[in-house]
């Protein structure tokens, strides 16, 4: 009987029962002043991660777990190819200029700003401390606004097509400057050679599939469905969507960026050999339903409300916010267009840094450039730019639904 409690599946059966079950109440609370589930599973997340400030302990083991946070990892994979599935690629190509632009003014302003700044408002960090900070405030999360956009059915509006355009071209770019920002820091130089081999691989990773992604997946559909046997069809979006998130880390992207390209380029027509009478989303819906607040509690976790308590940092947190907002929010007037569109919602949508921000400052904590006070300036800004975008959103794509019915 003694080894049945000793069974290591049961502390995460009961962290991920925690994690749901806060998930939802943080949702409800959430729909209850008429904002999206992610601000409350976020803010749900935070909450049971700073009860050590109340001196409880009891919830740290759920933070601390890798298998939790593999599956966090998992969550947000499913989410963006459910947001591919919900995408069209014809549609999202048609705004590949403006997304480009806006990825790179998203990019550029920050940065340049960020480096600037950090070195104004923080008097003795290094050169490539102030560089690694600009770094940092280029990035931006598609989880936390793909996920507002679902919740408020607006994923195929041209606004978060451009959006989510910009985002994996954001990607893209951000692997490049880590990459560079990395190397300068390691040998004082930058390496040419280097620099074109990962940009080589991240920007032909992304056309490849664009362009004979489509092949690939209606073959790899029609194979499968061959088999006759219950559950293909799931079995089939899951395979393509891990295995496009595998390849897309072996070229050095992020995996929700090949899993994003992969549920863009499949086709709810491919799938007619199953003939069961199921769509693509109902069969990922409930996954979703399961793995994907996993993935926003947990980031709100790991969001430590002490840091709050440095003065000096608070300030700085404050000040780098503010220029990561703006930085980002120009990025809606950008481009030029005859079109009417929502341009505060693009600009709001590029804001959110969430964990590609911490890992770029992972990064430059693991090579010495940044330290425990510019760490601790990360995280409130991916906090503050985290919590900020989704209400504000909500705000402004509801108002321009009233606009279009009134």
């Amino acid at each position: 009987m003694e080894s049945l409690h000793q069974d290591p599946v049961v502390p995460v059966l009961f962290a991920i029962a925690i994690i749901l079950i806060a998930a939802k109440l943080g949702a409800a609370i959430a729909n209850y002043f008429k904002q999206p589930d992610v601000l409350g599973e976020l803010i749900s997340g935070i909450a049971i991660g700073n009860l050590t400030l109340l001196n409880y302990n009891g919830f740290a083991f759920i933070a601390n777990n890798h298998t939790i946070e593999i599956l966090a990892g998992i969550g947000v994979i499913i989410l963006l190819f459910q947001v591919g599935l919900e995408s069209n690629i014809t549609e999202m190509l048609a705004v590949g200029v403006q997304s480009f632009i806006v990825a790179i003014v998203g990019v550029i302003t920050p940065f340049a700003i960020g480096y600037w700044a950090s070195g104004l408002i923080i008097t003795d960090i290094s050169e490539i401390s102030k560089i690694f900070m600009g770094a940092i405030l280029t990035a931006t999360s598609v989880g936390i606004t793909a996920r507002v956009f679902q919740d408020l059915k607006f994923t195929k509006e041209k606004e978060a097509r451009i959006v989510l355009g910009a985002a994996v071209i954001d990607d893209v770019l951000g692997l490049i400057i880590l990459a560079v920002v990395a190397g300068i820091a390691q040998t004082g130089e930058i390496d040419p050679l280097n620099i074109t081999i990962i940009s080589s691989k991240a920007i032909g990773f992304v056309v490849v599939s664009l362009i004979l992604g489509k092949f690939f997946a209606k073959k790899t559909v029609k194979t499968f469905s061959l088999l006759k046997l219950p559950g293909m069809m799931l079995t089939t979006l899951l395979v393509l969507c891990f295995i496009g998130s595998y390849l897309a880390n072996q070229v050095g992207l992020a995996t929700i960026v090949g899993a994003f390209a992969v549920g863009l380029v499949l086709d709810e027509v491919y799938f007619e050999p199953f003939k069961d009478g199921n769509t693509v989303h109902d069969y990922i819906r409930p996954i979703a339903y399961f793995l994907v607040p996993i993935f926003f509690v947990i980031t709100g976790m790991h969001v430590d409300l002490s840091v709050f308590a440095d003065l000096q940092v608070l300030i700085a947190s404050i000040s780098l916010t503010a220029i990561a907002i703006l930085g980002k929010i120009v990025c809606g007037w950008c481009f030029m267009t005859k079109e009417k569109m929502n341009r505060a919602i693009i600009g709001f949508g590029m804001i959110p840094r969430g964990e590609v921000g911490l890992i770029f400052a992972t990064v430059g904590k693991s090579l010495g450039v940044v330290d425990d006070r510019l760490y601790a300036i990360t995280v409130i800004v991916v906090i503050l730019t985290t919590l900020i975008p989704p209400p504000i959103l909500s705000m402004l794509i509801k108002n321009q639904a009233k606009v279009e019915h009134s």
